[in-house]
């Protein structure tokens, strides 16, 4: 058993991996902003815990994950505001990574983009330009602190049923279902071979334990 603690757990993502990881016996604390989402929350079998990440700095952070056995970054401020965005995908998460570090819990998944990197190519009048720079800012960050961090860039996402079935080699588009972005955060904190890399991903015809394995 691990204790997992999932930050963005009203996400579409979160809500589905909160399950995958209860039923398999760990123990999960879902952080989430607006306590209106609480039961909903509650109901994927996850502690629920709220808290704004935003607000919160790198000592308030460090409480919030001391004690767990892994973080995973799963929160987004939703585009549409630049600032918001840079406040959220930028520097809240590299408080949380900083947290982590300082609270000694050090395994770490972030979910980013594909495409994240320096070379991402969003010209700066694009509205995705903050969300682009974020990622980007956010998984340098990461690589450098020491953490066990794996790095997810799954492509444009949907709400298709999970097909439990990835491509990594060649991803294409990246276009993959929210659940099987779930099923693979689930399986790359099972997988220590996963630490210290960056995965791009999207659906295809590898089973998600063998495709990350195999990447």
């Amino acid at each position: 058993m691990s204790r997992v603690l999932i930050i963005g757990g009203h996400g579409k993502i979160a809500l589905r991996l909160a399950p995958l990881l209860v039923e398999r016996g760990d123990e999960v604390t879902s952080v989430f902003r607006n306590p209106d989402h609480q039961e909903e929350v509650a109901a994927t079998g996850a502690t629920p815990l709220v808290a704004d990440v935003e607000q919160l700095d790198t000592a308030g952070l460090t409480d919030l994950v001391r004690g767990q056995d892994a973080v995973v970054w799963s929160a987004g401020a939703g585009g549409g505001n630049p600032a918001r965005t840079y406040a959220v995908d930028r520097d809240a998460a590299i408080r949380s990574m900083d947290a982590a570090k300082a609270a000694g819990v050090a395994r770490y998944v972030m979910v980013s983009y594909l495409g994240a990197g320096p070379g991402h190519g969003v010209p700066e009048d694009n509205s995705f330009f903050a969300y682009a720079e974020s990622k980007t800012a956010a998984d340098e960050h990461l690589r450098g602190t020491g953490l066990d961090h794996t790095i997810l860039q799954p492509g444009p996402l949907t709400l298709d049923e999970p097909t439990g079935l990835i491509e990594v080699a060649e991803p294409g588009d990246g276009r993959v279902a929210r659940a099987d972005v779930a099923g693979v955060i689930a399986a790359v904190l099972l997988d220590d071979g996963t630490v210290g890399r960056t995965i791009a991903f999207g659906n295809g015809g590898t089973p998600i334990a063998e495709a990350i394995a195999a990447g």
